[in-house]
Order: C-alpha cells, then structure tokens, then sequence
C-alpha cells in the first residue's frame, strides 16, 4: 500500500459511518476535525467563552448519541452545524433580556506583540462583538454560518430551518446593520 493513502485523513462519511459501528477512535478525529470550527460559532454567538464551551461539549455528548439518527454519514459536518447553531439559540433565550456581555471572550491572543495595534484590533472586535448582540439570534446565526464559517445560503437554511431567501433576508439585514455600527472602524 503506497504511503500517500495510509497518510490520507479519511472523509467524514467513512468516520461517521465507523461512529455509527461503536468506533470511538472515529468519533475523536471527527471531534478533532470540528471542535475549533463549533468553538468559534458558539463563542461569537453566545459572546461567553465558558458558555461556548459547556455549549460546544454538549453538543458533541449530543451528536455521540444520536449518530443513529443522521441520515446521510456524508452530511455530518452540517449537522454537527445545526446542532451547535440550535444549542446557542436556545441558550440565548433561556438569558435574561438584559445580559452582560463578557468583553474578555474577545481579547486578542497576540496582544502582547504590537501594543497600538493589539489596543486597535481588541476596540475593533469588542465593537464588532456589541454589534452582534444587538442583531436577533437568528440573524447573528445566519450572518456567522456565511461570513466566518463560509457555509453555503442553502446550508445555513438547513442548519437554521428557514429557505434560501429568508437567509439571504437575515443576512442582508444583518450586514446593513453591522456596517451601520461599524462605521466609526473603517
């Protein structure tokens, strides 16, 4: 067997397709593979770095569970999507109306490397991270799905139960507010 195959990453469907037999090692390289993607969704919409991770922790125990209930092993990465997506929107309206938003989940892990830049770069996202609690969930969902994590308008209308056009509604909605609020930044 030739060493470019033993080195090639099996695809999502194949790992899920081993989860689905009992193969715990299978599930790990699939919790490798998007734990940092499902990280970043929950920590920008819930703007609570601890709130993300119990979020995110949750919804790995949740899809351990119900990988019975996937239909298609190839759409895994979609539904590991629409799971964490759901979880944050329900999250959000369990708070109270008036949250605190915890302005320390936007710090800048390179602070320390260019002082007025890091100063910058921190004022930017903390804006950045107030305008998008002011947005509804399921625009901050939708505007997040495309802009940060490149998922297609169908996609994200499978992740947050709308069609095409009500995201593509939500998102335009979103970014003429964003721009709005941003302005002062550019």
């Amino acid at each position: 067997m030739p060493e470019a195959a033993l080195a090639t990453e099996p695809d999502d469907a194949t790992l899920a397709g081993r989860v689905r037999d009992g193969d715990v090692r299978a599930y790990e390289q699939l919790v490798l593979r998007y734990q940092s993607a499902m990280y970043r969704l929950a920590s920008r919409m819930l703007a609570d770095r601890v709130e993300a991770e119990d979020t995110v922790q949750e919804v790995f125990l949740t899809a351990w569970r119900r990988i019975e209930q996937l239909q298609d092993d190839a759409a895994f990465a979609g539904w590991l999507y629409r799971m964490t997506t759901n979880q944050c929107l329900n999250v959000l309206r369990k708070r109270q109306p008036a949250a605190d938003v915890d302005l320390d989940a936007t710090e800048s892990p390179r602070a320390d490397i260019r002082p007025e830049h890091a100063a910058q770069v921190n004022g930017q996202l903390e804006a950045l991270t107030l305008a998008l609690q002011q947005l509804t969930p399921e625009q901050r969902a939708c505007w997040l799905l495309r802009e940060v994590h490149g998922r297609s308008y169908e996609e994200i209308g499978e992740i947050v139960g709308a069609n095409a056009t009500q995201v593509r509604g939500r998102i335009a909605r979103a970014r003429a507010q964003l721009a709005e609020v941003m302005k002062p930044w550019r």
